[in-house]
């Protein structure tokens, strides 16, 4: 039987511990419970910002059932959307939750399209269809923002954003322009995972 070299072994080491962090994150997300009953059939956990992103995806209609969640003070924001115009932020479709603009703690959604880094955020109609209005709840540290939305160009795969921000003055401001909030896209396979 031949032995296995050093280079051999670490190699080995490094796929199983790949696959033990991949089954890790797989847990944590599936792990969610949400209001109302809600449940999903696949989760991912988000490479950065702390954020899962749970579906349902329904083939007989091209439609997928989402909630997207992201801890975040109270204080603050979190957004997630499509971008039917390739990747990054701008030409995004996004659903942003927050308690800003005088709700008095309740926590409501903006869907806007952002048109350049500095958008109106003004509420008004995405790129793609959204059968049903969003919804968004603040709990134990987190937002959530839930929404059933027709994939663009019917496709299983998209390009998505998410971002998180703080509440300055009772209104949305700017995210941190470095680190992980630069890394916050991800094409994602709705059918696969």
């Amino acid at each position: 039987m031949a032995r296995l070299g050093h280079s051999a072994w670490l190699l080995v080491a490094a796929v199983l511990l790949s696959a033990a962090a991949a089954a890790t994150s797989q847990l944590d997300c599936a792990n969610a419970t949400f209001q109302a009953g809600r449940s999903y059939r696949r989760c991912n956990t988000l490479p950065v910002l702390g954020a899962s992103l749970h579906w349902t995806y329904h083939p007989e209609n091209g439609t997928a059932d989402v909630a997207f969640r992201a801890p975040q003070s109270s204080g603050g924001w979190v957004a997630w959307g499509i971008n039917t115009q390739g990747v990054g932020m701008v030409g995004s479709s996004v659903f942003i939750a927050s308690q800003a603009n005088g709700t008095g703690g309740a926590v409501s959604v903006v869907t806007t399209v952002l048109e350049s880094f500095s958008p109106s955020l003004r509420n008004g109609s995405l790129r793609f269809d959204v059968p049903a209005p969003p919804a968004a709840e603040y709990s134990a540290g987190a937002y959530t923002i839930y929404a059933t939305v027709a994939l663009p160009g019917n496709s299983t795969v998209q390009n998505t954003v998410w971002q998180a921000g703080p509440v300055r003055g009772g209104a949305i401001a700017m995210h941190p322009t470095s680190g992980p909030n630069l890394r916050s896209t991800k094409r994602q396979d709705f059918v696969s995972g």
